[in-house]
């Protein structure tokens, strides 16, 4: 690749969401916005190789996709005399600021508004603010890329005839629309720490910088939140390991097997304060949420020097609270890989086992058998389940580690 592709490659990353928002705020309309910025990504592809890429790309970006949207509202001007568009563009008023003025973080609450279901929230949130491409999001869904494109189009046209507004919502509203929210910045994160797409890097930092950049905006939105305290806590946790979670060959490297002396020591720290905070909530009587769980989770598995040093009946017993909390299959899941450490893999495969028929298109729950059942002896079995894991995994260095696993069995 090149120092201009680079560049490019750079500049989509850093810049999509900022030159989106910043259309958005200015036109009012996402399908301009999306459409002027992709125009202007693809300008800079025709000119940055024989023009020299610009000392500021964004501000490149964002100017060149003004120009575009403006142009594009001129000609639908003149087919459908849409006056008050045109004022629009010239007049440019002031938007009412919320408790924090910042335009990804508006972007993300108008893409989050209740009025859309809530498939359509994070789908939207992921395209606009994430800038993912709708292969990958519908491969984070599990549904097909057309039905992705349609849900994505549908939930901005929603958004434009219902007139939702592109604004922070007041102090009193914010209680009642953070928790989608969190399920997006979560979801970005996520797309980020093991990306689906097969061909992106394996670990995008820029989605999980982005993402805990946001969640830190919401806490000072929202201080006395516990869930967004937890969520930032799960992030840090996270994030701290992804130094450790790829090898230099580009392959995903189990949590069993990091090199712990390349976590970083600073995003453990913060974290560990912040699951140390709601802990003193929860003893308080406030009960906690589920990001809350799944930090103090983390919080047990980055506490250890050592991959034997954890406490694994801890982390059961915090499975058990979250399961109580949010019965879905893939905490199930989770919770099984700790039964196996503490019951062994025989009583954790018949749990995973149970869960075959909510899980049969979801690459790690194939993983997970696989490596019961390698465990156990049972090679011709492990390596039919690996087969499959290999075939349903969307991410490269995961891929890389499961063949290599699979591998072995011989």
């Amino acid at each position: 690749m090149s120092d201009v592709e680079e560049a490019i490659t750079r500049a989509h990353h850093d810049e999509w969401a900022r030159v989106v928002a910043a259309l958005t705020r200015r036109f009012g309309d996402l399908d301009i916005a999306e459409e002027a910025a992709a125009e202007a990504f693809a300008t800079a592809v025709e000119r940055w190789p024989a023009d020299g890429v610009p000392p500021n790309p964004g501000a490149w970006l964002t100017t060149t996709a003004v120009r575009k949207a403006i142009d594009r509202i001129r000609r639908e001007n003149k087919r459908d005399d849409k006056h008050k568009e045109a004022q629009m563009v010239y007049d440019d008023p002031p938007e009412p600021l919320g408790a924090i003025d910042d335009d990804r973080l508006r972007l993300i609450f108008t893409c989050c508004h209740p009025a859309l279901a809530m498939e359509a929230r994070l789908a939207l949130t992921l395209r606009m603010v994430g800038g993912l491409t709708v292969p990958e999001i519908a491969r984070a869904f599990l549904v097909a890329e057309s039905a992705m494109g349609q849900r994505i189009t549908r939930a901005k046209a929603k958004i434009k005839a219902a007139r939702i507004p592109y604004r922070v919502p007041a102090a009193e509203d914010l209680p009642a629309r953070v928790a989608a929210v969190l399920t997006v910045l979560f979801l970005v994160f996520n797309e980020g720490y093991l990306a689906t797409g097969p061909d992106t890097d394996p670990v995008r930092h820029d989605l999980t910088a982005e993402a805990i950049r946001l969640t830190r905006l919401i806490r000072a939105l929202l201080p006395e939140d516990g869930e967004v305290a937890g969520l930032l806590a799960l992030m840090l946790l996270t994030e701290a390991r992804r130094p450790a979670r790829v090898s230099a060959s580009g392959e995903l490297v189990a949590l069993d097997e990091q090199d712990r002396g390349a976590w970083d020591a600073t995003l453990i720290a913060e974290g560990h304060r912040l699951v140390r905070e709601r802990l003193a909530a929860a003893a308080a009587g406030v009960a906690p949420g589920r990001y809350q769980i799944l930090a103090a989770i983390n919080a047990v598995h980055t506490s250890a020097r050592d991959i034997r040093d954890t406490d694994w009946s801890q982390v059961l017993a915090l499975y058990d609270q979250l399961v109580r909390l949010d019965p879905s299959p893939v905490i199930a899941l989770n919770r099984a890989i700790a039964v196996a450490e503490l019951d062994g893999p025989e009583v954790a495969l018949a749990a995973v086992n149970r869960l075959e028929h909510t899980l049969a298109g979801y690459h790690a729950y194939h993983a997970t058998r696989a490596d019961l059942l390698r465990r156990l002896g049972q090679s011709q079995q492990s390596r039919a389940a690996y087969d499959k894991a290999i075939n349903l995994a969307g991410n490269t260095a995961e891929t890389a580690y499961l063949t290599r696993r699979r591998d072995q069995l011989r």
